[in-house]
């Protein structure tokens, strides 16, 4: 059997494809514990939403190869057919984030043991055509409804063909098997066969200026920017260091080479403003630097710091402080402190 086509959130500039086969049938003497036509649909992670985890993906709803989100934004991209649930980082996946049933259902078809490797360039893709999703599963959840979970992390995928999960029934965990550039499960929801964007509904129109008659069992808002994380570091950081968990450091040792604040936020425009402080032990700030993105950007990283140059660096409570403004609104602040000993 085969799973419905899906494509899922990639943020490097790799060819999108069409989502992969399952093997794996269902038990038919199961019983449906079916949801009403018009149902509510719990988020799929076991998280707080925009603390623990964020919705870094939308769905398209551009049918045309131009893309766009529900709210008329740019957090998806040409094809995408459903919503991205993410973590910060693997260091948090290899921790342990459940992913969960959305809703009362059978599990029609599973698929598990393919490894978790974070897709960064052509081979990557290359190695995992025709198993785009990774380890998931889809879910019947009776009158015509249906929903997909992929890129669970590779063995902990705990639910079979037949079996019946309530809302909120553990399925496995999150990870990055299949084509995922990120930490994250994808979750697509069908109606009658049909791609269902939950924010907007069932039968809406193709566009972003469309009634939103949402189907999430919670109301879910619109947050096309956000923190991924922050923090200081003793080199300059890379995307893929953030992505793979590092510098959560809060104590750096007195000799570190240097001195780096860093930020990782997802979303950024043209004409956005940026604001870098760093402040000494002794409260003098030795670092004011504003900046403004020239380009939009899906996930972003930017730092400041200072060489410690003949250990010039003052021994004691760092202090880096970031703000992200669009036009006169305050979308990001953060404040992040690191002892130098």
């Amino acid at each position: 059997m085969k799973f419905k086509n899906s494509f899922y959130g990639f943020l490097t500039a790799l060819v999108i494809v069409l989502a992969t086969n399952y093997l794996l049938t269902a038990n038919a003497n199961t019983p449906i514990a079916q949801v009403p036509n018009n149902p509510k649909f719990a988020i799929p992670v076991e998280c707080k939403l925009d603390k623990d985890c964020f919705i870094l993906l939308y769905s398209d709803r551009d049918p045309s190869p131009k893309a766009v989100d529900f709210g008329c934004g740019r957090q998806t991209y040409d094809g995408h057919k459903g919503t991205d649930f993410a973590i910060s980082d693997e260091k948090i996946m290899a921790k342990g984030v459940a992913v969960q049933a959305v809703a009362p259902g059978k599990v029609l078809r599973v698929r598990d043991g393919i490894p978790d490797r974070r897709v960064k360039n052509q081979a990557d893709q290359d190695a995992v055509k025709n198993i785009e999703c990774g380890n998931g599963m889809v879910i019947d959840h009776g009158n015509s409804w249906e929903t997909q979970y992929c890129h669970l992390r590779n063995g902990s995928v705990v639910v079979k063909p037949g079996t019946v999960v309530k809302a909120g029934t553990q399925l496995g965990m999150v990870g990055e098997s299949g084509l995922a550039s990120f930490p994250h499960v994808h979750l697509s929801i069908q109606y009658q066969g049909e791609i269902v964007d939950p924010f907007v509904g069932a039968n809406a129109k193709s566009g972003c200026n469309t009634a939103r008659n949402s189907i999430w069992q919670q109301p879910l808002s619109y947050k096309p920017t956000g923190l991924i994380r922050g923090g200081f570091a003793d080199a300059a950081p890379t995307m893929d260091d953030l992505w793979s968990g590092k510098f959560y450091d809060t104590v750096l040792p007195g000799n570190s080479a240097a001195l780096i604040f860093w930020v990782q936020v997802y979303g950024v425009l043209p004409g956005d403003k940026e604001h870098y402080q760093l402040f000494a032990p002794n409260g003098d700030r030795v670092i004011d630097n504003k900046k403004e993105i020239k380009s939009a950007k899906k996930t972003w990283m930017g730092y400041v710091g200072k060489r410690n140059n003949s250990q010039s660096l003052a021994k004691g409570k760092w202090r880096g402080e970031y703000s992200l403004t669009r036009g006169n609104k305050v979308l990001v602040n953060v404040s992040k402190e690191v002892q130098l000993n």
